[in-house]
């Protein structure tokens, strides 16, 4: 068996303390059904690899502040080896034409069929959001068409693969940006939500305003966030020269209505992958190792995972421990980090990737063996298909974003 059970909490991979007993102590006892992905680690309220399934609750600090991060891969029909040949302009361009962390840097607008429909309900309920958000000047609206195709920054990404039969595929992994952040912060503070990494887990009744009113704003980040990805895998498709054959998309921070064991839930995935039999999943691991194209199938410990995966390799190394800690105002090393900027560009440059951007806490040391994660789950999925990295491009290590993660 590839999973444990720990009081009533499935639980895949080597178990890690702080997130097992976050996830028995703090979800548990309120979830009807509880599992840990292999690439669990603690998490705000919830851990991160976490599903949590409610009979009649959604869960705001369970879903978490980037609402509908997801990723997609879109397979491209052109030459593999011309694109390798040209890796270092094709980076330049991604690097010139798509926004990484904070803000638009690019002057390109973007538009989508998401934004048209100003008068929807849900837009008009996210304005009230707005309105009650502190310290926000603009309507989350005028937010959300300005971040519109923004990757961000902490593990966001773009990157170029080549595949085990020669193609190439673009893939990229970024969410809802501010306007997810914003929906849940307000949605969190009329929950009753407090600080603190192991603050209780804000509950919202389906049976009230407020969580009809969350699911509703929620479903609206998510159909924003798909928007982004699908415009920034265009973009990049268009700066190759390809056309996109075949896609796969999916998110890891949503609630879903789903039925298991005959009943309907609310099934919360932080930071897990939807796997159902027959579906198909994008999974990432680090910046200079290959990332998978999966599919779900059925056995029984699919049943006990929800029907769910890992959304990544899972980090190793806190991003504090990774870059240590400094003084923003006084330059003053406070603690030296674990990993240097030499370590992390020897690991890519033998790995042949060309990078753009990155900080040392994104570095592959921070990170566990994707293959490692994934043999926790061979019961549950399929690999369809190897992506070798040959382009990485992230926000700059001294990019800051608030809505990165």
């Amino acid at each position: 068996m590839s999973d444990i059970e720990t009081n009533g909490v499935t639980v895949f991979g080597d178990p890690i303390a702080n997130a097992v007993e976050q996830m028995t102590t703090l979800i548990q006892p309120s979830a009807d059904k509880c599992a840990l992905m292999a690439d669990h680690h603690l998490g705000y309220s919830m851990p991160i690899g976490g599903v949590a399934a409610y009979r009649n609750h959604v869960s705001p600090s369970g879903v978490g502040f980037d609402i509908a991060c997801g990723n997609k891969a879109v397979c491209l029909d052109v030459n593999a080896e011309h694109v390798r040949a040209s890796i270092g302009e094709i980076m330049d361009e991604i690097w010139s034409s798509v926004s990484f962390g904070m803000g638009r840097k690019n002057a390109e607008s973007v538009s989508h069929p998401v934004l048209e429909d100003s008068a929807d309900s849900a837009w008009s309920l996210v304005r009230d959001v707005s309105q009650g958000t502190k310290g926000n000047r603009a309507s989350l609206y005028d937010i959300a068409c300005d971040q519109l195709g923004t990757v961000g920054g902490g593990n966001h990404y773009v990157d170029i693969f080549i595949d085990e039969r020669d193609r190439v595929w673009v893939g990229c992994h970024f969410g809802s940006r501010g306007l997810g952040h914003k929906i849940a912060t307000w949605f969190v503070k009329q929950g009753g939500g407090r600080d603190g990494i192991n603050a209780p887990p804000v509950l919202l009744s389906m049976d009230s305003e407020l969580g009809q009113n969350y699911f509703k704003a929620m479903t609206l980040a998510g159909k924003y966030a798909y928007a982004g990805r699908d415009w920034v895998c265009g973009k990049v498709a268009s700066i190759i020269g390809g056309g996109i054959v075949d896609e796969v998309h999916n998110h890891h921070n949503f609630t879903w209505i789903e039925e298991h064991d005959g009943e309907q839930f609310y099934v919360v995935r932080k930071g897990a992958t939807p796997a159902w039999p027959g579906q198909r999943g994008f999974v990432g691991g680090s910046m200079a190792e290959q990332a998978v194209i999966i599919e779900g199938v059925e056995h029984a410990e699919s049943v006990g995972a929800m029907y769910s995966t890992v959304h990544g390799a899972g980090r190793a190394m806190s991003r504090t421990k990774a870059k240590g800690k400094i003084n923003r105002k006084t330059g003053e090393v406070k603690t030296v980090g674990a990993v240097t900027s030499d370590m992390m560009r020897e690991w890519v440059e033998m790995s042949g990737v060309e990078l753009r951007g990155g900080g040392v806490d994104e570095s592959p040391h921070c990170y566990k063996r994707l293959d490692d994660v994934l043999g926790y789950h061979s019961n549950t999925i399929r690999i369809l298909h190897h992506l070798t990295p040959i382009g990485v491009a992230m926000a700059g290590a001294d990019e800051f974003d608030p809505y990165k993660d």
